[in-house]
Parts: structure tokens; C-alpha cells; sequence
């Protein structure tokens, strides 16, 4: 009798395994992420309709907040500045005012640099520190060894960062 259970116990042991690996692609996430089921950062509505790279940091700049991941979802709100402003310089035709010689893009201390130096574009005051304030929490989180970024490090920079967003989703006519 011992033989037989322990001869079952491997028997279902190695089922086990086979249906682990069997399955294991379909426990894994989708190859492209998933929607965030909050809009607690930035309401999708003010992306919506812009480019689908746009719509998915969106989502994974809420879906980080969701899961407490903060200085994921700081660098991914950075991200998302910087992106936006280079759309709105090449749906400008204005690119080459913001690349260097070789062609590639600025430095986000530098486009933000020249994004509020478009007068045309008359940028608000709140848009202008959300510029900063979101680059600098970006920049910490990604660069600063120590630093961990907090919830409420989001909540004090997520307002202006809204605002940032949909103002130059509005000068760079992506909306």
C-alpha cells in the first residue's frame, strides 16, 4: 500500500509540473500590458484620441499608482511630458528647434526649456512648475539612488501635471 501511494504522489507531482508548464503563457500578462482600472494621476478622457503610445503610458502611469509602484509612476509621468512636448514641436513642424546637431532630441531640462519659450503658446503659470516639479520627481525617482518616492509625492504634483498635459495635448492639436 505505502508503494502505491507514494507511486500516485509522484504520479500527480508530475502532473502537476506538466500542467504548470503547459500553462505557464497564459498566466503571464498581456504581451502589451493591460488598461488601468482607476484614473487616479490623469483621467484617460484627456488622452484619449491622441496616439496610442500616449494612451498606454496613460494607463501605465495610473496602473502604477494603483499597485503603490510611486517612482514608477513618477518616471512614467516624466515620460510622458517629455513625449508630449516633442509631439507638439513635430506636429508644429518645429522639430529642429528642439534636437541638436546630430538630430537627436534635447535634454527634458532643455525642452522644457523651449516649450515655455514659445510665446505663441502662452503656457499658464500652473503648467510652467508642473514642468519642473514633475521633471524633478521623475528625475529622483529614476536617478537618485535613495530616494523612494511616496503617494503623497504623486498627489502633490498630480493637479499641474494634469493640467500640463492637457494644455499641450491642446497646443500641439493632438486632441
Amino acid at each position: 500500500m505505502k508503494g502505491s501511494n507514494s507511486e500516485a504522489a509522484k504520479a500527480g507531482l508530475a502532473l502537476l509540473k506538466s500542467l504548470a508548464a503547459d500553462t505557464h503563457e497564459l498566466r503571464l500578462p498581456p504581451e502589451q500590458g493591460t488598461a488601468s482600472t482607476t484614473q487616479r494621476v490623469l483621467p484617460f478622457s484627456v488622452v484619449r484620441g491622441t496616439r496610442s503610445y500616449l494612451e498606454t503610458l496613460t494607463h501605465q502611469i495610473n496602473g502604477s499608482y494603483e499597485h503603490g509602484w510611486y517612482d514608477a509612476c513618477a518616471v512614467m509621468m516624466r515620460r510622458l511630458l517629455e513625449s508630449l512636448i516633442i509631439e507638439v514641436f513635430e506636429e508644429r513642424q518645429m522639430a529642429d528647434k528642439i534636437q541638436d546637431t546630430s538630430g537627436n532630441f534635447l535634454p527634458l531640462e532643455r525642452l522644457v526649456g523651449k516649450v515655455t519659450g514659445e510665446p505663441a503658446w502662452n503656457l499658464s503659470r500652473v503648467t510652467r512648475r508642473a514642468l519642473s516639479e514633475v521633471k524633478s520627481l521623475g528625475d529622483n525617482s529614476a536617478h537618485v539612488r535613495r530616494f523612494i518616492a511616496h503617494r503623497r509625492d504623486i498627489d502633490n504634483v498630480k493637479a499641474g501635471f494634469r493640467t500640463a498635459v492637457q494644455e499641450l495635448v491642446g497646443v500641439g492639436g493632438l486632441g
